[in-house]
């Protein structure tokens, strides 16, 4: 009695089957809301770019979403031209004055925090974490009696100091993470070879949390340039305004200017995408690593 042997699967069976696996693995609804998600974020971006190439009688009279049909860069001249340089320098200084210290103070705190031992650097900790349930808006009368007092108001120190204050509990909190994920033994090893816990922390400690050194840098400049608050009540000069406050410039007693506000807008944002373009690897293995334990 003769026998038949299974016949294999032809290329074209075999591509078909591939290709309904690959199908019932598609998850539909969750590839609509990530296409829906790059729209709520994209029209925004695309619309203050295509308005601020606009004039004011043209943003009237056009569809908000529509091309420029006469572009025009006379916002951006308006902007410039307008003490924009002034106000960037103070953004500049400001934001600074208040990232640098406060991510020095922080990582020498962090370092302390996980490399000593004691109740008092226990307290310590514990009083910075008390710090991220304190909002900004909380504190701002405290703040500006403070700031009163010390004769620091209408000046770029009035808002460095504040900037520092509330930017340290979450950044020792982040490098700390980091710091108690970089091995015991290497702490060790720098020990024997005769390094003081100062020598450990700059030459071992630094390299090693690089990474979120650069996270929080970008988090704390990004909050600190987009700041509204503490310039809108802790300053008043109009050469001591920054770029958030800038945009009052184009705001008359009974019309705003919003192509060259937007135009403003797109001028304050491209030295925070420069930075984030330049550290992004940076960023996104700072935001990825130091939380594994």
């Amino acid at each position: 009695m003769a026998t038949t042997l299974p016949t294999a699967p032809t290329p074209a069976k075999v591509s078909r089957a591939t290709a309904g696996a690959r199908w019932r693995k598609l998850n539909l609804p969750a590839g609509l809301a990530g296409w829906i998600w790059l729209a709520v974020i994209i029209i925004p971006i695309y619309y203050i770019v295509v308005t601020s190439f606009k004039s004011q009688a043209g943003y009237f009279s056009q569809n908000p979403l529509a091309i420029p049909s006469e572009p025009t860069l006379d916002n951006y001249k308006m902007v410039l031209s307008n003490d924009f340089g002034r106000y960037f320098l103070n953004s500049v200084i400001v934001t600074l004055g208040a990232t640098v210290p406060a991510v020095v103070f922080s990582f020498m705190a962090a370092f302390a925090i996980v490399r000593g031992h004691g109740a008092f650097l226990k307290s310590v900790n514990g009083l910075f974490l008390m710090g991220l349930a304190i909002p900004l808006q909380a504190t701002i009368i405290p703040v500006y009696l403070m700031i009163i007092k010390m004769n620091l108001y209408d000046s770029l120190l009035a808002l460095v100091l504040p900037s520092i204050a509330f930017a340290i509990p979450l950044t020792v909190l982040i490098l700390s993470n980091f710091i108690r994920d970089v091995p015991n033994e290497l702490f060790e090893s720098m020990r024997l070879d005769g390094c003081s816990e100062w020598q450990t922390m700059w030459r071992l400690a630094l390299p090693l949390t690089k990474p979120a050194i650069v996270t929080v840098a970008i988090y704390n400049g990004l909050g600190v340039w987009n700041g509204f608050l503490l310039p809108l009540i802790l300053t008043q000069s109009p050469e001591l305004r920054v770029l958030p406050l800038a945009l009052w410039t184009f705001q008359g007693q009974y019309s705003v200017n919003i192509p060259a506000v937007l135009a403003s807008v797109v001028l304050t944002t491209l030295p925070i995408l420069v930075l984030y373009v330049l550290g992004r690897r940076q960023l996104l293995s700072g935001l990825t690593a130091g939380f594994s334990k």
